[in-house]
């Protein structure tokens, strides 16, 4: 499989391609979550950080051997080094959500502290890390993915949009916590992590649409 994705250039991945990654990535988080609670007998809400410790280390190899594929000049940079490149880019990426969180209101306590760390990282292998895997340290291509919000295909599609949804989940999934509900679920970073994942969900279900129908445009343009 590995083979396969590589030959394959920006340009031409078709949407069956961006169908297969988005479903290996979500079975992965799947696959976290049923691990958790048949073999370890844990939750999110229960035990948040051995939950988001188990999920992120279980999708964090599978993002990062998949989109490694998918690496921009082939000839330049090898399989390896951009398997490199996601590694170096997870702790960076980390470190960027954990600053943002805080800075958006984040309990900064030290009972927090090992939350804070497994919900960051989580974080960074779906927003960050598919990128520096794809793109390295190439600031034009992360600007204009991130900043400017203006991907050219396919590829830019399938690294935007999960990114962007899990961000804007996060941001929404943040909002009860300040409720004076008293529930469990309200805690940090409970909701916020249920409403990154759901928007990730969203995110790659929406960069398959606009894959279709990008793919289509091409074929229409073709004939």
């Amino acid at each position: 499989m590995k083979e396969e994705l590589e030959k394959i250039t920006p340009s031409k991945i078709s949407s069956f391609q961006v169908f297969l990654i988005h479903v290996c990535c979500g079975l992965a988080l799947a696959v976290g979550f049923w691990v958790a609670h048949n073999v370890y007998s844990i939750n999110l809400i229960f035990d948040p950080t051995g939950t988001l410790r188990l999920i992120w280390a279980i999708e964090f190899p599978v993002v990062i051997l998949l989109f490694s594929c998918f690496r921009q000049k082939p000839e330049k940079c090898s399989y390896l080094k951009a398997i490199a490149r996601g590694l170096l880019g997870l702790p960076v990426g980390a470190l960027i959500n954990a600053l943002g969180a805080l800075a958006l209101g984040a309990p900064a306590g030290l009972q927090y502290f090992e939350r804070t760390v497994s919900w960051s990282l989580l974080m960074s292998s779906l927003t960050f890390v598919p990128t520096a895997c794809v793109y390295g340290s190439c600031w034009t291509d992360w600007h204009r993915i991130f900043a400017c919000t203006k991907p050219k295909g396919s590829l830019d599609f399938m690294l935007c949009l999960p990114a962007h949804g899990a961000v804007i989940g996060a941001w929404f999934g943040a909002w009860p916590m300040p409720l004076d509900w008293e529930r469990p679920w309200q805690d940090w970073p409970i909701c916020v992590s249920y409403g990154a994942m759901a928007g990730y969900v969203a995110g790659m279900v929406g960069s398959l649409g606009l894959a279709l129908m990008h793919t289509g445009g091409k074929q229409l343009k073709a004939e």
